[in-house]
This record gives C-alpha cells, sequence and structure tokens, in this order.
C-alpha cells in the first residue's frame, strides 16, 4: 500500500486520481513543520506547494520516502540535492502554470503603464484624477525578457501580440532560441537587454547563480524610467538595490509578486506609490491549480506503478 501526505492544499482532481489508482492519501494541509518531522517517516510520498518546506533536516526523518511531488514551477523549498543522495525522486508541474503566470505578468505591465491601482484607489475615495492619471502604451515599447523557457516565452508572445517589440535573454539560449524565432524575438545578451528595453521581467528559477542577479550594477546599466517585473521568486531581484533604483528615478516602477521575504514582504518596498504587489498569485488561477494537481497525480502513480 502506497502512503502519501498532501501538506499543502491542491485540487481535488488531483487527490481523487491518486485515490483511484488505489493509493492511500492523507490530506494534512494545516500540517506545522514540527509535525510534519513527527509523521513523515511513515509516507511513500509527500505532496507539497510552497508552504511546506523539505529541508535536509527534514528528510532525514523521510526513512520510506520515494518521491515528493511539488504542485507548480520551483523547487527552492525543498532541498532536492539531499532527495536526491537518498534516491528520492523530485516530480513538478512547470507545465500547468505558464499561462496564468505570464496573463498576470501582463497585467502587471499594464498596471503600471495605466496606473491602474492608483486610479481605482483614488476613484473609490471619491476623486477624479484624469489629468494625473496620464499614462504610456505598451504597444511599441520594448520588453526585455530573462529567462526565455516556458513562461518567458509565453510573456514574450503575449507581448509581441500587444505591439511591443521583444529581447530575450538566457543562459541556454542555443536551446530555446526556436522559441526566439517563432515569436520574432531578438534574442540578446543581457547587457544589451537592460540598456535598450523600457520594460524588464524575470523568470529564472531561484538557484546560488541568479540571487540578486538584478541588483545595482544591473540598474545601473538600465535606461532611465524603466519598469521591472518580478512574478519568479523573490530574492532574485535585489530589493535594496530596487529600492535606491526607485528613489533615484532610475527605476519609474515596479510589479512584484514575490519577495525576498514572504508573507510578510518589506513595508518600505510594498508601500510605495510606484509598486505594484500581488501575494504571489502567479500560478493562481483555477485552470493553473487544476492542472498542477492533476499533473503531478499523473506523474506519482506512473511512478509508483
Amino acid at each position: 500500500m502506497v502512503k502519501v501526505l498532501v501538506s499543502d492544499p491542491i485540487h481535488e482532481d488531483g487527490v481523487k486520481m491518486l485515490r483511484e489508482a488505489g493509493l492511500t492519501v492523507d490530506l494534512r494541509t494545516d500540517i506545522t513543520g514540527e509535525e510534519l518531522m513527527k509523521v513523515i517517516g511513515g509516507y511513500d510520498a509527500v505532496v507539497v506547494r510552497s508552504r511546506t518546506k523539505l529541508t535536509a533536516e527534514v528528510l532525514k526523518k523521510a526513512t520510506s520516502l520515494k518521491a515528493i511531488a511539488r504542485t507548480g514551477v520551483g523547487l527552492d523549498n525543498i532541498d532536492t540535492g539531499y532527495a536526491k543522495e537518498k534516491g528520492v525522486e523530485v516530480f513538478n508541474s512547470p507545465e500547468a502554470p505558464c499561462n496564468a503566470v505570464a496573463e498576470l505578468v501582463i497585467g502587471l505591465m499594464l498596471s503600471m503603464a495605466r496606473h491602474i491601482p492608483a486610479a481605482d484607489s483614488s476613484t473609490k475615495q471619491g476623486r477624479w484624477e484624469k489629468n494625473r492619471l496620464i499614462g504610456i502604451e505598451l504597444s511599441g515599447r520594448t520588453l526585455g525578457v530573462i529567462g526565455f523557457g516556458r513562461i518567458g516565452y509565453m510573456v514574450g508572445k503575449k507581448a509581441r501580440a500587444l505591439g511591443m517589440e521583444v529581447l530575450a535573454y538566457d543562459v541556454l539560449m542555443d536551446r530555446l532560441r526556436h522559441f526566439v524565432e517563432e515569436i520574432g524575438a531578438k534574442d540578446v545578451d543581457l547587457d544589451t537587454l537592460l540598456a535598450e528595453s523600457d520594460f524588464i521581467t524575470v523568470h529564472v528559477p531561484l538557484l546560488p547563480q541568479t540571487k540578486h542577479m538584478i541588483s545595482a550594477p544591473q540598474f545601473e546599466k538600465m535606461r532611465d524610467g524603466v519598469y521591472v517585473v518580478n512574478a519568479a521568486r523573490g530574492g532574485i531581484v535585489d530589493e535594496a538595490a530596487l529600492k535606491a533604483a526607485l528613489d533615484s528615478g532610475k527605476v519609474a516602477g515596479a510589479a512584484l509578486d514575490v519577495f525576498e521575504s514572504e508573507p510578510s514582504p518589506d513595508p518600505e518596498l510594498v508601500g510605495r506609490a510606484n509598486v505594484v504587489c500581488t501575494p504571489h498569485i502567479g500560478a493562481g488561477s483555477v485552470e493553473a491549480q487544476l492542472g498542477n494537481s492533476t499533473i503531478v497525480a499523473e506523474k506519482l502513480i506512473k511512478f509508483f506503478d
């Protein structure tokens, strides 16, 4: 009998699939880290989202664990190196949330360009500030996409449909150039992207080499009045450097769905009028959550078969 612990909320269809395949599923979606360490040894698999942290300390207690399934893309809440040492397979579902994240990025860009959050707030407060809220159009502007995998490609494709020029940078561009060519984008080096983009969005995983990859030296290379979006992972953009760039006017606006500290981002950053914030909802669509759940269920069922 295969026992599966689901420690974070996932769509019910994935749970149903696992049970119909004969796996025993325990739903403990509010389990604490301390409780997890006590019980994880009794499970063959665990399904997580971003809340549950599967550190080496936790995985040492997972004496029966054979598989970890992370619904979504990022694996930074899992010690994948230690899991590999223990022979534990790690699955995720990068296919599922791509469109949801890409649509959010476009929404954040539009929000900054047309001052939508400020316009909504002031109108609800009884003010009519048409003249103050003059914005810019995305059409004809240049978008720089750092990381041109599934999500970066979809952001670029949607931006092209809005009439934007798209510059793409990726350390694995040799494998991804067909994406660039398909949508009529241009692959460039990072310095060129920073210097020539009106909007910049990052879509890379959080790794030691990507930690603070957008920091003071990179902001210095950007054109004045640039707009920056991070809907990938907190920590890719150096928030202290971003605040300094906002203070100087180098960055005209920022849109952040992820933060270096979650769930309590820096109030000195999120409280600014030219910063649009959302609470890590990139994959927060009905369609993405359904896909995340069923994709990892399929992978687990296949693995245990």
